[in-house]
Formats: C-alpha cells, sequence, structure tokens
C-alpha cells in the first residue's frame, strides 16, 4: 500500500461509523459523569501473553495483517482493512497487555486508552458501533485497576467521563445493533456497566430483560442460532455466561430466559467439539480459542451431556478416540447467510487431538477473494458436480448471501453395537443436473473405521427428464464430479500400495489409510488450510475422488481406517512440547 493511499485508523473508521450512532455519541457526552465502581465483576475474558509481548514490541497482527512500528499508538496505524481496525477499536488487545501484566504492558494500556478517548470520545473517529462500544466496555470494566493503577487524577476522571459517556450511548442505540452476537455484545457491555459503575443502576433491570428477550428470540429450541456457525454460537454463549455470573455475583438474579438460554446451548456446543477440544469449523467459524469454551462449559450450572440429535444442524459421530461432524441441514438463508457456506453434507474428522480432515475454512481475514473460495463447495470435504457449488452466492447491499440453497435435507442418524451411523441427501443439484446427493457415514465402535458411500442420482422421472436434458448440452460425455477430503496442514499424506490407498501419517504416531473402492480416479492434489490469526493461508493437501455419472446415477464407496496407533510411549501431550522447544 502506497503512502498516499494509506489511511490513519481514525480516517479508515471514521467513515463506517452510522451518522446517528455519531449523533448519539456525541450527545451522550452531555451526560453525568459516573465517579465510581460500586462494583467490579471478575475479569473472564482470557488474553495471551506472546501476543501481548508482540505489542510491547511493537508488532501488531489483527484482522490477519501484521504492522511492524515499534513506538507508535495503535490509533495512529495505517488501517488495512475494516477487521483490522475493529479488533483494534474492540480492546481485545487489552486482555492480551493484562496477560503480561508488568509494568512496560500496563504503561502501554493506559497510554493507548487515554489516546483513545482523546482521538475519539465524544463521537469523534471510528469505533462508535453498539457491538464495539459493548466489546470496549466488558474490557474497560475487568481491567479497571490495571487501567487506572498509578494514573493521575486527571486521566482518571477522564476514563470515568468515558465510561459514562459510552454507557449512555449503548443505552441509546443497543437495539440498533444486528440481531445475533452484536446485540448480545451491546447489551452485554451495557449490563457491566449498570452492575458496576455508580449513577448507572437503573440500567440493570431493563437491561437484563432486554437480554433474556433476546436469549427467547435469537436461541431457538436445540439452542443453536439462524447463522448456524458454531464459533459464534459459542460466543454468544461466553457472553450469556459472563453476564449470569456478574449479575450473581453483584446480587441480582438472572432473568429465567436467560438461564434457560444457557441449558439449551451448552449441550448443543458439547456436540459440536470434536475429541481435540475444537469445534467443528462451518458457515464462517473457526475452532475457537483454546480454553475459551472450556471455561464457559464450567461456568453453567446444569450437568450437560452433547445431544444425541441433530446439533444446529449438524450430526455428530463419535466412538473411541474419533469424533465426525457432518452439516446435514439446509444452509441458512438471506441475512442469516452472509457468512455461511455452501457446505451441505460435508464433515469434519479428528483422531483423539489431531485433526485428520477438516473444511479449508474462513477466508474472511486473508481478503474477498479467500473469502469468497472459502464458501464455495469444492472446499469442503464433500461432493461437488464439475466445479459447482450446492448454493450459489448473490450479492446484495449487505454482501453476497446464499441463494439457490438445497431446501431438502432430510436425514437418519442411528447407533448400535457395531457403531454409529447417518445417511442424508441434499437436492442442491436438482435443479441443473437433475441428480440428488445422498452420503453415508459409518463409525465403528471403537473409532477405527470410517466408511463412506456417496451417491449421485436421478430419483424420479421427472428428475431424469432433466439429466437428460444436460447430457444432451454436453454431448453425452458425463455428468463430471469430485469427492474431496481436504486435510489438516499437520497430516502427512502419501500415495500407498501401489497408487491404490493414500497413507496419512499424523504427528502423533498414528497411520491411518484411505482406500476407495469402485472406479474412481484418485489423486492426491494441492489444498490450503484458512485459520483465523495467520498472516497467509497455510499450505495442505487433498484426496480428491473423480469420476462421471454416465447413467441415472453413480456410487462411489470408500474407507479410512487407522493402522497403527500412537505408540504407549508417546502421548500427544508429551509430542506438543518438543514441538513447542522445536519453534
Amino acid at each position: 500500500m502506497g503512502i498516499g493511499a494509506q489511511k490513519t485508523l481514525s480516517q479508515d473508521m471514521g467513515q463506517r461509523v452510522s451518522f446517528m450512532d455519531r449523533v448519539h455519541a456525541r450527545l451522550s457526552g452531555m451526560r453525568s459523569q459516573v465517579t465510581g465502581f460500586v462494583y467490579q465483576p471478575e475479569p473472564r475474558s482470557m488474553g495471551s501473553f506472546a501476543k501481548g509481548k508482540q505489542l510491547i514490541a511493537g508488532n501488531f497482527q489483527f484482522g490477519g495483517h501484521l504492522i511492524q512500528q515499534p513506538g507508535v499508538a495503535l490509533w495512529d496505524l495505517p488501517a488495512p482493512d475494516a477487521t483490522f481496525a475493529n479488533e483494534l477499536m474492540g480492546f481485545g488487545w487489552l486482555d492480551d497487555l493484562a496477560a503480561v501484566g508488568d509494568g512496560a504492558a500496563r504503561k502501554l494500556a493506559q497510554d493507548w486508552t487515554m489516546r483513545w478517548i482523546a482521538q475519539h470520545g465524544r463521537g469523534k473517529g471510528g469505533g462508535w458501533s453498539p457491538d464495539l462500544t459493548g466489546r470496549r466496555l466488558v474490557r474497560w470494566i475487568n481491567h479497571a485497576i490495571f487501567l487506572m493503577n498509578g494514573q493521575s487524577v486527571e486521566n482518571n476522571d477522564k476514563y470515568f467521563r468515558s465510561l459514562a459517556q459510552q454507557t449512555a450511548f449503548l443505552s441509546r442505540r443497543w437495539s440498533m445493533a444486528s440481531p445475533g452476537l452484536p446485540r448480545f455484545e451491546a447489551l452485554t457491555g451495557l449490563l457491566y456497566a449498570g452492575i458496576s459503575l455508580n449513577g448507572v443502576e437503573h440500567f440493570v433491570e431493563p437491561t437484563a430483560k432486554a437480554l433474556e428477550q433476546e436469549c427467547n428470540v435469537e436461541i431457538d429450541a436445540e439452542g443453536g442460532l439462524t447463522t448456524r456457525n458454531p464459533e459464534e454460537l459459542m460466543e454468544v454463549f461466553t457472553l450469556l455466561c459472563w453476564a449470569e455470573l456478574a449479575l450473581k455475583d453483584a446480587g441480582h438474579a438472572p432473568e429465567a430466559g436467560h438461564k434457560a438460554a444457557l441449558e439449551r446451548i451448552a449441550p448443543t456446543l458439547r456436540a459440536l467439539r470434536h475429541t481435540d477440544g475444537g469445534l467443528a469449523r462451518f458457515h464462517g467459524g473457526g475452532r475457537g480459542d483454546d480454553g475459551r469454551l472450556d471455561q464457559a462449559l464450567a461456568n453453567v450450572d446444569a450437568v450437560t451431556r452433547p445431544s444425541d440429535k441433530l446439533a444446529m444442524g449438524y450430526a455428530r459421530l463419535s466412538c473411541g478416540r474419533t469424533s465426525v461432524v457432518a452439516d446435514v441441514s439446509a444452509p441458512p438463508k438471506r441475512k442469516s447467510s452472509l457468512n455461511a457456506h455452501a457446505s451441505t453434507l460435508a464433515f469434519e474428522l479428528t483422531s483423539a487431538r489431531r485433526p485428520v480432515i477438516v473444511n479449508c475454512g474462513s477466508g474472511e481475514s486473508f481478503g474477498p477473494d479467500w473469502r469468497r473460495a472459502g464458501r464455495a463447495t469444492p472446499s469442503h470435504s464433500t461432493v461437488s458436480i464439475d466445479g459447482v457449488s450446492s448454493a450459489k452466492l448473490a450479492a446484495g447491499p449487505d454482501g453476497e448471501t446464499l441463494t439457490n440453497v438445497p431446501a431438502k435435507v432430510p436425514v437418519q442418524h442411528g447407533s448400535d453395537a457395531t457403531g454409529m451411523r447417518i445417511m442424508a441427501s441434499h437436492d442442491g443439484y436438482l435443479k441443473d443436473f437433475g441428480l440428488t446427493h445422498v452420503r453415508k457415514l459409518e463409525l465403528s465402535a471403537d473409532g477405527r473405521v470410517v466408511t463412506g458411500q456417496d451417491t449421485l442420482g436421478a430419483l424420479s422421472d421427472a428428475d431424469r427428464v432433466t439429466f437428460e436434458h444436460h447430457m444432451d448440452r454436453i454431448a453425452l460425455n458425463g455428468v463430471r464430479f469430485s469427492l474431496r477430503f481436504h486435510l489438516h496442514p499437520d497430516v502427512d499424506a502419501s500415495v500407498d500400495m501401489g497408487g491404490s490407498a493414500i497413507s496419512l501419517a499424523l504427528k502423533s504416531g498414528e497411520i491411518w489409510v484411505f482406500r476407495p473402492s469402485g472406479t474412481a480416479d484418485m489423486a492426491l492434489e494441492p489444498s490450503v488450510y484458512l485459520e483465523k490469526g495467520r498472516l497467509k493461508p497455510r499450505a495442505s493437501q487433498q484426496i480428491v475422488l473423480s469420476s462421471r455419472v454416465m447413467e441415472y446415477a453413480a456410487q462411489v464407496s470408500w474407507v479410512l481406517a487407522k493402522a497403527q496407533d500412537t505408540p504407549s510411549y508417546l502421548r500427544d501431550f508429551e509430542q506438543d512440547l518438543q514441538l513447542a522447544l522445536d519453534q
């Protein structure tokens, strides 16, 4: 980016804050000042010591970008994009500096906070959206002692005035936050302020009731969100846990709908976790920060087990040390699909603490091209026809949403002494090709064998007419399709057994062997792993089975079996320790 094209953070964010948000931010500055705390919730947001040390050294990594400018304040950095700017304005980095906790970290946190007040207070600059304000208030209140210790009376007065202003702003604007995670962030921030600060206690009761109403509307009966994003559900769950604990600690009773939502969400999140503790990566969500979900689940009073039903539209198979999570429902629709993927019938597989088969993930932090590529069906471990996705992207006023999504996704699942199984299908290819994708997955009771069967078939007379018309257009060459199995970057894959199998070696010492049956061509091809927080996509590999539908149906079967266990003298945690020492 050239010097002339660069924008400071305040300039970039200033263009993104709505006019009314700015007006209300300025009006809120006229409210009475908060002078102190009546109660301070225990800090529950966890930071990274390593990230905190990097910030002190002048290495700023946010939104997939790295800027190295020692001695420069956050607010004077050039902003590569809105994601970078939003991460700064939400003050999540304050958790990282607090994790370091020494004098240098405290001075930096105090200086940057005072600079924000000077540059962006009273509605100036950026950061005045309800969700970012709520996120920021939680951090300012959590780390109040860290921010106030050793400060002058004048600076502490500025800090309290800004807290009062942001609280007043949220009381006016929380309802303008988008439904879902942004509104939960706004309400949690307002609730924290009402509980903690003197003079604004009157916000606690109406905010608690508003939070209950959002729970009743946004959290469905099965404990899921309409976006079907597992990581987003975890973030909402975490906020609701923080709010409940803050209310209880301050002597308030959480509303019944609030508590009921936590009890609905907990088993759903447990079902969406792999055996390594990470979340399944679907519909724009990642694995989640290490320890975040464990901390939140530990705070739920009710003892919950993973749901044995569909969890937010996903099916879970778990036996032995192996977990499989498959997307067996229709994708989100309309505004709920702004971050959704064409991933119907895709699955992920993890063995103990090692991901094996994955989806590429969200490319949002790597730019619009990667984001669009990550949403396509070929970026998922499922079937795609001739490079076509099972749902299409359509531009709208708020961004690209999914359209022409599968309408019917019937699913059957069960278990017995031999293991667990699911069978599902979708009609996303019906309109263009007359074909239905049917997938069967089975996991043996010991977790050592996964068998799959994928079928593309024209199941009715009308479907066969559509298929024949398409065959005529392509000169009867057959409908080409590919079955993809994206591998985690830590999996070392190699063609084996004279080209009839592919061996997968995990860093734990386990070896899995993949073998197809039928006439499909098998190849080991490059892939990518799109991981939030990294500067660029990670190179990986994928197993690709290719064939053509020549008649009214084509079927490919495959087996993934564990051929070698982790050696008894080498457990995963010891290998992890050695890897950390080697870096």
